[in-house]
């Protein structure tokens, strides 16, 4: 036995807790953290920016369904990972921040950037935050905080390291090392909530049921396709859930925002039950575009006050989705379903009319493309295994309405904090978890201006990411926002220039190329992918058209 570093003893947790890969940006007070990982083999993908460091940790997560790490040095650091720690707090992404920070026997000396409390700016944006001032403590503290981030409903965690904690000298014999750090336990729904369930699924006309991330992150993809195929109730779902049930599956009807094709009064669902779903924004919160007044809602959901928040429910159940689901399946092969032929025709006949709908903006010839055909030949011409990232405000809402996806994961993209600028950061993590499957990055052009540098990140690491930018020189939505509220006569700070961002990807060396016309892009794509390099391929899109969701959203402006 010997001394160890307080940055050994965390490292030597996080191998207990299973982590494989860290993100990260250097920084001094990190230092020892970084030496630790050298020693043990644990990679750090390090960025140029701490905000794709942390964007990074929850693509990590959220394309794995496990723990994220992310590491930040102190002040800019810091301040610069914070919109990462706020998106994964409103989505609930399992993510461990760890930032350093000026010693413990600096306080109150106006040295190098210390002077801000960083626990008390993370504390209200994570599940808990924390700042570790004894040495000896890191490992039970540390096991603490994976313990809470991957706990239901996960989140993000923030420990604050100052750096004469993770510099100290401990006698290693002095410290224990938890052998358990995560849990695995889960909530179980009651038998007579799950015989009411049945019993009001049984009597509905057009039920349907809705997987939301929740559903995703208990990992209940087969036991939701098996109660979809045994009740015959078709299955929408939002943007963390698709894949649950195979985009081809007879039985799937689309996104969320796709049931607000379902207009007439006898074509509308007449109860709903959701799977881990947060009524809100996807699901146009109490108005009645997506989900109608007047249906019944049978809520799952492990956070209780997510029941009721929002819309009234006839039957709120707290638990795990997988293990309700499972104990829906028990009851289910013993009863008796109503024939729901006609109800899943009416909505395979609601996807079949959207399609008709944009059929001419998909049949345009002349250029300028149109988005709804940029999207159209990417999702074409990708592996069926692709993970699609979508960033940009408009942007991801153009591949709403074609990506089709058949492995849960598949599809990473905007949550509630619509934090645009994330996506090359996802696209990031989303790789080093799934490095033999293809990553696309769709993104607009405002959007990959936040973080364009981490093509530098992806050329060193070796990252093959192909990112698709939708170039309409504009912040397209802003100025779509702008023409419907204040007039086509009235738009200020929504103009970009039509940037060469493929010259750029190249100088940092990945593959870099133009599309100007549609029948080039498919080509581009499958170059793009060929080349076995970081890509990044710019087209040109018309800026006119709305994307009919956000059209949907604007509504209710």
């Amino acid at each position: 036995m010997g001394m160890v570093t307080g940055g050994e003893l965390l490292v030597r947790t996080l191998i207990k807790a299973n982590v494989k890969h860290i993100f990260g940006l250097h920084g001094a007070h990190l230092e020892t953290i970084f030496q630790s990982c050298l020693d043990h083999g644990i990679p750090i993908t390090d960025t140029r920016h701490e905000v794709a460091a942390g964007h990074a940790a929850e693509g990590y997560a959220r394309a794995t369904r496990s723990l994220g790490v992310a590491m930040a040095t102190a002040g800019p650091g810091f301040t610069n990972i914070i919109t990462s720690i706020a998106n994964a707090y409103l989505d609930r992404t399992p993510v461990l921040y760890i930032s350093g920070s000026s010693g413990l026997g600096e306080a109150e000396t106006n040295t190098l950037q210390s002077g801000l409390d960083q626990v008390a700016v993370a504390t209200p944006i994570t599940k808990w935050a924390h700042r570790i001032t004894v040495p000896q403590q890191i490992p039970r503290l540390v096991a603490q905080a994976v313990r809470l981030a991957t706990s239901g409903p996960t989140g993000p965690v923030l420990l604050d390291m100052p750096m004469d904690v993770l510099i100290a000298q401990v006698d290693e014999a002095s410290v224990q090392i938890p052998e358990n750090v995560v849990l695995d336990s889960r909530a179980l729904p009651e038998d007579r909530s799950v015989d009411q369930a049945i019993q009001l699924l049984k009597s509905a006309a057009r039920p349907v049921i809705m997987a939301g991330a929740g559903a995703y992150f208990s990992g209940a993809g087969d036991e939701l396709r098996a109660f979809a195929e045994t009740a015959g109730i078709p299955v929408f779902s939002d943007f963390q859930a698709h894949g649950l049930l195979p985009s081809n599956h007879p039985l799937y009807g689309g996104t969320f925002h796709k049931m607000a094709d379902l207009a007439a009064p006898d074509q509308r669902p007449d109860l709903v039950l959701a799977i881990g779903v947060r009524f809100g924004l996807f699901t146009l919160g109490m108005s009645d575009q997506v989900v109608p007044l007047a249906s019944k809602i049978i809520h799952v959901e492990i956070d209780p006050k997510e029941i009721g928040r929002v819309r009234q429910v006839a039957l709120g159940i707290v638990a795990d989705p997988r293990e309700t689901l499972r104990a829906l399946n028990a009851r289910a092969k013993s009863q008796k379903w109503p024939d729901h032929s006609r109800w899943q025709q009416t909505i395979r006949n609601a996807k079949v009319e959207r399609c008709k709908r944009a059929q001419a903006d998909l049949n345009r010839a002349a250029p300028p493309i149109h988005p709804y055909q940029a999207v159209s030949a990417i999702a074409d011409n990708i592996a069926e295994d692709a993970i699609v990232i979508g960033d940009g405000a408009e942007a991801y809402h153009w591949m709403n309405e074609v990506i089709r996806q058949n492995h849960p994961g598949g599809y990473i993209t905007h949550g509630f904090l619509g934090a645009v600028g994330m996506g090359l950061g996802l696209a990031i993590g989303a790789q080093v978890a799934n490095p033999k499957r293809p990553v696309l990055c769709l993104v607009g052009d405002g959007a990959i201006g936040f973080t364009i540098a981490e093509f530098d990140t992806m050329v060193r690491h070796q990252l093959p990411i192909v990112a698709v930018v939708m170039n309409n020189h504009s912040w397209a939505a802003s100025q779509h926002f702008q023409e419907i509220i204040s007039g086509k006569n009235r738009l200020t700070g929504t103009e970009l220039l039509d940037a060469k961002y493929h010259e750029v990807a190249a100088a940092f060396g990945a593959y870099g190329q133009r599309v100007a016309e549609i029948k080039e892009l498919g080509p581009a794509i499958k170059a793009a992918f060929a080349s076995g390099k970081p890509a990044c391929i710019n087209v040109a899109i018309d800026l006119a058209p709305f994307p009919p969701e956000l059209l949907l959203l604007m509504s209710r402006h």
